[in-house]
């Protein structure tokens, strides 16, 4: 497998072996039943091109996910697990036409060795000149990937956020003058499928996300392509400050046909939705005070954490499911469905809430971790945490 330099110096992990095979004919129905956008879900558009046309397609695209099955089996818990998939994997020829696995975000985590960040240079000018929470994004920063990455990739990472953030404004000030053509053009969706099958069952969906890539642009110019689902998709959020921001961005919402809820004391409202079948979007990443929040692990470490949908998804049994959207290298936008996240069932009803929470910040994990420059490190995720440290030190200081 084929990394680039690695970010860490970190130990590697003991060295493995993982074989697979895979029916040519498998693939040969792959590509007969399917559109070929849905071959995405599979291989990048990379292998695609490499595998070509004729006769040989099918057996140079088997050749390749065998390769990308193999380099699971690398990872046995994780991918018991789901946190690791064929499509964290990408296989690629080298100069001399050898094939190599190149590891995705996820895996690279999984290998100790982060995926190496390209960092534009507005994310180093704004680093350095303007470091609007600097610290906050370097302390979250070292909180997740602390243990795997030096503090060159740590900084590195830290550039690309800005440089991710630079971008998301831009495209902000640019979006509403473009046409509703040209803003359909912009977003790719994957695995739609997953969506369908979970408003069909007639319970009302619930969609768990977070502050990734051009949320906006990727739902508005997304869904918005779908007339039959106009009004039905309502997001739940915090009033944004100043005032007028949260006035344009509401308007803009409503002007796309999207329900805003408040968090707070819509409750009623949000079952009445349901109730109709209606879609309720969560953005799950956000700190939540008690007693609104309760204390579970997001990312090693105990997180306050909105502990609402796991009651509402307990009480009403309507399905949960992650949904992210990201940038890629052209300027376009992807908003990718997963699938569904099971409530856990538990004797006390606290312990099933407090389970099925932290399952839901697991999967905002394997999200972030997908690709990290494009979360919002700039939130202060582990608050209390932080406090806590501060008065632990003022405490020793004074002792």
């Amino acid at each position: 497998m084929t990394t680039g330099e690695p970010a860490s110096t970190a130990p590697r992990p003991a060295q493995r072996c993982g074989i697979d095979s895979v029916e040519i004919a498998r693939i040969e129905r792959l590509l007969r039943e399917h559109e070929p956008a849905d071959l995405l879900r599979f291989f990048t558009a990379q292998e695609i091109a490499d595998a070509g046309e004729g006769e040989g397609r099918a057996a140079s695209l088997a050749a390749r996910f065998a390769a990308k099955e193999a380099c699971v089996k690398l990872f046995p818990r994780e991918a018991a697990l789901m946190q690791i998939e064929p499509h964290d994997f990408s296989v690629v020829r080298d100069a001399y036409g050898a094939p190599q696995a190149v590891l995705g975000p996820r895996a690279e985590v999984l290998a100790g060795r982060p995926a190496v960040t390209p960092v534009p240079l507005a994310g180093k000018v704004i680093y350095h000149l303007l470091p609007l929470r600097r610290r906050v994004i370097l302390d979250n920063l070292r909180r997740v990937y602390g243990q795997t990455v030096d503090e060159p990739g740590i900084v590195a990472l830290a550039q690309a956020h800005y440089g991710h953030l630079r971008q998301l404004f831009g495209e902000f000030l640019r979006f509403q003058w473009l046409s509703l053509d040209q803003q359909r053009a912009m977003v790719r969706i994957e695995n739609l499928e997953a969506f369908v099958a979970a408003y069909e069952q007639g319970k009302g969906v619930l969609l768990l996300t977070g502050h990734f890539g051009n949320w906006e642009v990727a739902t508005v110019a997304g869904i918005g392509g779908f007339p039959q689902m106009r009004g039905r998709f309502h997001f739940v959020r915090r009033a944004l400050k100043p005032e007028w921001f949260d006035r344009l961005v509401t308007r803009r919402f409503q002007k796309a046909g999207f329900g805003v809820l408040p968090k707070r004391g819509s409750l009623d409202l949000m079952l009445d939705r349901l109730a109709q079948g209606d879609a309720i979007v969560f953005a799950f990443d956000q700190h939540a005070n008690p007693p609104d929040g309760i204390a579970v692990d997001f990312f090693g470490t105990p997180a306050w954490t909105f502990k609402s949908l796991a009651i509402i998804a307990l009480a009403t049994g309507a399905p949960v499911l992650p949904a992210t959207s990201w940038r890629e290298a052209n300027g376009h936008h992807v908003l990718r469905f997963e699938e569904p996240i099971p409530a856990v069932d538990d004797a006390s009803t606290n312990e099933a809430i407090r389970l099925t929470t932290r399952a839901y910040n697991a999967a905002i994990e394997r999200l972030v971790l997908r690709r990290p420059e494009q979360w919002y490190w700039v939130h202060r995720r582990w608050k209390n945490v932080a406090v806590s440290a501060r008065r632990r030190k003022l405490h020793a200081a004074n002792a």
